[in-house]
């Protein structure tokens, strides 16, 4: 009897303590919460602290307070190699890896929280951020856990600084060249994904400038040349013949590297073509065809690969690809027909309507008269003012300008139209092959 009395007294003691911790956690969280709620990190620190120690799964914003708080500490201080700096930023990290720990729970429970991966790649941002000194292997691999998690999920500053880590670990050790392209190809394919998936035009902005950028830092790394390009992927490409993984990347590079004359690349893009028929492939294929002087059968490719591509943007880019090529050759007509059919596809691609100019420029002559082939340049100068408006990005604004400012100077003259019965402001239709009317400046 003795015996169940102390049990029962026992079980009392315990269940009180747990109400007792309960209620300690949950004035602790209140009283950190509205301390971080009004900026006052100092008053939050300590109940924050005991809250991630004592009860860490009470709830998921105790980890979100945290990061303010640690990180408002870690911003105060001045000298990085001081002893505070490094005890809130182990914090720091501790409280990330906790994070992790405690989120397969949250879940469980039906709690909406960012993925083990998405929280990865937090912590590695923020220790690039405020780490007294960075270990570019640790960096490096948490980020690379993260974007290997995420895919084209990844967070925008993880894809960047993936990219630039890998570039730094390229930098310290030259014999890691091919990695590097890899992860700009992983990088690069995910930012892709994301942007052409992205509905919310603010977003997708956002998502544009980080494609831009990553290939920005590719192209800017100075790791590689056409010639070395073909060097590296030349063996390896017919090594890899039946390997469509190791040909599309292949591929990737040598496009965004501007090495698309390349034997490597065409080899890459007919072996793809032959296992798995892309329209990168095609396109490269079709390169190949121009280069050896069989237009028929490029077009043929081109044309198909606007037919394997579904994506309207992609398919712009490749009937621009084609314009480009026939514009190599002069077949002006045929390459115009190709710039409509990518402004069709994508009425807002800007770069379109400044290679319509280049090609309209090129060919001015369709009167006896001198003063009216020169209005050709007010048709050329509408396509560029009409690439501004439709696409508005800092890269089309910029070439669009640069081709305004040469291409304004070859306009008419107001007495040789004066001397046609024609003045400012008057419509003109510039006929031949041409075939647009403009306005006079």
């Amino acid at each position: 009897m003795k015996m169940k009395t102390l049990m029962v007294a026992v079980l009392l003691i315990g269940g009180a303590a747990t109400v007792t911790a309960q209620e300690d956690c949950n004035a602790n969280s209140s009283i950190s919460t509205e301390a971080v709620k009004a900026g006052n990190y100092q008053d939050a620190y300590l109940p924050w602290k005991a809250v991630l120690e004592t009860c860490p799964t009470l709830r998921y914003y105790t980890f979100l307070d945290g990061a303010k708080i640690l990180k408002g500490f870690l911003g105060d201080i001045k000298d990085r190699k001081s002893a505070d700096y490094k005890k809130y930023f182990d914090e720091l990290m501790h409280m990330y890896d906790l994070r992790m720990k405690y989120t397969p729970e949250f879940l469980s429970k039906g709690t909406k929280v960012p993925s083990v991966g998405t929280v990865m790649g937090v912590k590695a941002v923020d220790y690039l951020a405020y780490a007294p000194s960075v270990n570019l292997d640790s960096a490096y691999t948490w980020l690379k856990q993260s974007v290997d998690a995420e895919k084209e999920n990844s967070e925008s500053a993880v894809l960047h600084y993936f990219v630039d880590m890998s570039l730094n670990k390229l930098k310290a050790n030259p014999a890691l060249k091919e990695e590097f392209f890899q992860d700009y190809l992983t990088a690069a394919d995910y930012a892709e994904k994301a942007y052409y998936a992205e509905a919310n035009p603010n977003k997708k902005t956002r998502l544009g400038t980080v494609k831009d950028n990553i290939e920005a830092m590719f192209i800017n790394s100075g790791t590689a040349s056409c010639e070395d390009l073909q060097e590296l992927f030349g063996p390896k490409v017919e090594a890899a013949q039946n390997d469509s993984v190791y040909l599309k990347k292949a591929i990737g590079i040598m496009k965004v590297m501007k090495c698309t004359e390349s034997e490597a690349y065409f080899q890459a893009s007919y072996y793809m073509y032959k296992i798995h028929p892309t329209s990168d492939a095609a396109v490269g294929c079709g390169y190949m065809s121009f280069k050896k002087g069989d237009y028929d059968t490029a077009l043929q490719y081109f044309d198909e690969a606007l037919n394997l591509e579904n994506n309207p943007e992609r398919k712009a880019q490749i009937a621009t690809a084609a314009a480009v090529a026939l514009f190599s050759q002069k077949r002006l007509a045929q390459a115009r027909s190709y710039l409509y059919k990518a402004i069709g596809f994508n009425p807002n691609y800007g770069l379109a309507y400044i290679q319509l100019a280049h090609i309209y420029a090129s060919n001015p002559n369709w009167s006896d008269e001198p003063a009216l082939n020169r209005c050709v340049y007010y048709v050329v100068l509408d396509k560029l003012q009409q690439a501004k408006r439709v696409d508005p990005s800092p890269k089309v604004v910029e070439e669009a300008n640069k081709n305004i400012a040469t291409y304004s100077q070859y306009t008419p003259k107001t007495e040789d139209l004066f001397m046609l019965g024609i003045k400012k402001g008057d419509r003109v239709e510039v006929k031949g092959w041409i075939g647009e009317s403009t306005t006079v400046r």
